[in-house]
Parts: structure tokens; C-alpha cells; sequence
């Protein structure tokens, strides 16, 4: 889920690789993402759902280029524990990281630990003018709903609703194709996959899409997108008693504001045919350089998220996130993390409301 600011064609055109990567030679790069972390919660009225837990991933890329244009890739993903995505009482994850149970059964494929595995070719067609093709085991939140602010779980923030949005139902970890084309400021990337199985079991197809626009401004660069996605009829309905698809769409917009502030916003919504908890997501926040403060290697990021429940009984969610990163170096940071999140039921619903602070602790090394 991690993409940087594309200054060029090609640069556009690199976000299947490694995020991390240390270069061994001209053909081969290995990267590696070790994170630890601890999170407290605390619930209102709950005092049994008060509790700390603790999980470390890691995960492993690589990248191989035979010749020019051509490259072979592998991500690689395991975890000790769960973390409070386990216990918690909250629809949305804690940290959207991939843990010990995501990195098992992928998609009900009965694979484990081999998240991506692909091949790109890439081809210069004209200056800034650049075409890419991947096939594979692929992700499509590297294709798709990228930004700069509030993307990856790992150095940014951690609750689901800040890293890529749900409202699209973007898969990770399963076959499929993509093919990106960058020209100038402007790149079209597209996405389809099979999905080995959804929550309701059963397999399905996704297409996705997206237009993004690269501005460069006296403030600074910023980044525009629009992104459409869509799946095969595989989905239930609310009733339970047939199968539809789910189709959304949504902007993911980021843009700096001098060498210190930068800002992203997110506006999503899907159509609730199928069971949804939620049938639109409004999010947006600042980012803060320690430039300002005289640490080079440090951020600060704040952010809200509103969520319009769907047909499964949320009326609305409302998700608060404040961190700060201390870089210790280049590659290692640790992160103090704060969250507050309030889960607010339709009346009648088989459920109460619930709000609660959580607390994190993260430690990452990336190289």
C-alpha cells in the first residue's frame, strides 16, 4: 500500500515495486518491512473490552531484472499475533496491517505467507510517455486509491480508514492483470482480478480504475484522482436470499502547501445492493514536516473520518487519528499513536453504541 510522488512517466509507473529496496546490483533489489506494535484500548461503558495486545509483522520483496523493461517480483508476509484487531469492538481494524491471520488462507486460497508474486514489462514509448503491464498474484491498493498523506499503515496512520478506502472493497493478494500508462502529468492505471472467495464465500472477478492528475504548483506538488471499481454479481444482498455486485467510486486527493504542510482528502461511495456496512466514506487531514520543529526525519499527521453506515445496522462511524513519527534514522521510526472511534447503531438494531480511545506504541524498520 505504499506509493511515492512520480515526477515523471516512469516514476509513475513504479508502484508494483518495493517501496524499501536496497540494491544488491543492476538486476536485483531486496527490501525488507519489520514493524512492532502495542495498542491499548480503552471502551465507554465496556470494561471488559478494555485490554492490550500486541503483533509483528514482516515482510520480504524482491525484485528481479533480466534485461531492461523487464522485471520478476515477490512479496512475502508473516506475523506474530493479531493485535487488537482480534478483540476489538469497533468495525474498523485498529491497524490495517497485514497480521498473523491475514497472511493465512489468503482470499480462502489456501495459501499462506506469498502475498504477491509478478511480472512487469515496461516500455518507453515517447518522452513522458511510458506503458506498463503486470500480471500475477497482485494488490490492487498499489494500483488504485493512492496518496501521499495517508496511505501506508507502516510509517502513516494506522486505523483502516485513513490507509485505502473500504468503500471500494479493493483486493489484495490474488490473480490478476494491470496495465498503467503515464504521459506527461496524467496516468490511467487499471486493475482486474479473481478473488478466491468475498465474506459471503464465494468467488468473484473486480475490475477497477483509475485517473490521476500530477500538479505542480508554487506551493508545492499535489495529486488528483478519481477511481471507479466494480465486481462480478457474487455478492449478497441484504436479505440474504440473492447475488449482486458492488460498484463504487470515489477521489483521493493530496496536495502540499510549502515545505511543511501537506493535506489529503478522501470522498467515497459504493451502492448497497449487496450487504455493506458502508455506503460512503468522508476523510481528510493534515501532515506536518519536522522542518518546522528542526527534526528533519519526523512528521506529524492529524485526521477525521466520517462514515455513512450502509444495510448491516451501522448507522454511521466516526474515526479520529493523531500520530507522531520520531525517525531515529533514515529507515527506523517509532510512532506514538492516538485514536478515538465511535460506532453509532440505527435504532432497532441488535447492537449498542460504542466509542473508545485507543493508544498505540509502533516501531518500524524499513530498508
Amino acid at each position: 500500500m505504499k506509493t511515492t510522488h512520480l515526477a515523471t512517466a516512469v516514476a509513475w509507473l513504479s508502484a508494483a515495486a518495493p517501496a524499501a529496496a536496497y540494491d544488491l546490483n543492476d538486476n536485483l533489489s531486496l527490501g525488507v518491512t519489520l514493524a512492532a506494535v502495542g495498542q491499548c484500548q480503552s471502551v465507554s461503558g465496556d470494561d471488559t473490552a478494555d485490554a492490550c495486545r500486541g503483533a509483528i509483522p514482516f515482510q520480504l520483496e524482491g525484485a528481479f531484472r533480466p534485461a531492461e523493461g523487464h522485471e520478476l517480483g515477490f512479496k512475502l508476509g508473516f506475523a506474530a499475533g493479531n493485535g487488537l484487531n482480534a478483540i476489538s469492538p469497533f468495525a474498523l481494524a485498529p491497524w490495517a496491517a497485514d497480521l498473523e491471520d491475514d497472511v493465512k488462507n489468503l482470499n480462502g486460497r489456501d495459501r499462506d505467507y506469498l502475498l504477491a508474486a509478478w511480472y512487469r514489462y515496461e516500455v518507453q514509448l515517447a518522452e513522458d510517455n511510458t506503458l506498463g503491464a503486470a500480471v500475477g498474484l497482485l494488490d490492487s491498493t498499489e494500483y488504485l486509491d493512492n496518496n501521499e498523506y495517508a496511505n501506508d499503515e507502516y510509517t502513516q496512520f494506522m486505523n483502516e480508514a485513513f490507509v485505502n478506502s473500504g468503500s471500494y472493497g479493493l483486493p489484495s493478494y490474488d490473480t490478476g492483470a494491470a496495465l498503467q500508462w503515464a504521459i506527461g502529468d496524467w496516468s490511467v492505471s487499471a486493475v482486474a482480478m479473481n478473488v478466491g472467495e468475498n465474506d459471503d464465500g464465494n468467488n468473484y472477478n473486480f475490475y477497477g480504475a483509475q485517473l490521476a492528475y500530477r500538479l505542480e504548483t508554487e506551493l508545492g506538488p499535489g495529486n488528483y484522482r478519481l477511481i471507479l471499481a466494480g465486481t462480478s454479481d457474487d455478492f449478497l444482498d441484504p436479505t440474504g436470499t440473492k447475488l449482486t455486485q458492488r460498484v463504487g467510486g470515489g477521489v483521493s486527493f493530496d496536495q502540499a502547501f510549502g515545505d511543511v504542510i501537506g493535506a489529503f482528502l478522501r470522498l467515497t461511495w459504493q451502492d448497497d445492493d449487496a450487504l455493506v456496512d458502508y455506503e460512503a466514506l468522508y476523510s481528510g487531514g493534515l501532515n506536518f514536516k519536522g522542518a518546522a520543529w528542526g527534526r528533519e526525519a519526523d512528521n506529524v499527521g492529524v485526521g477525521y473520518a466520517y462514515l455513512a453506515g450502509g444495510n448491516a445496522g451501522l448507522d454511521h462511524t466516526q474515526v479520529f487519528e493523531t500520530y507522531y513519527r520520531f525517525g531515529l534514522t533514515d529507515a527506523v521510526a517509532i510512532t506514538a499513536d492516538v485514536q478515538w472511534m465511535k460506532d453509532e447503531v440505527r435504532d432497532g438494531a441488535d447492537d449498542d453504541d460504542r466509542d473508545g480511545w485507543i493508544v498505540g506504541l509502533r516501531f518500524t524498520a524499513a530498508f
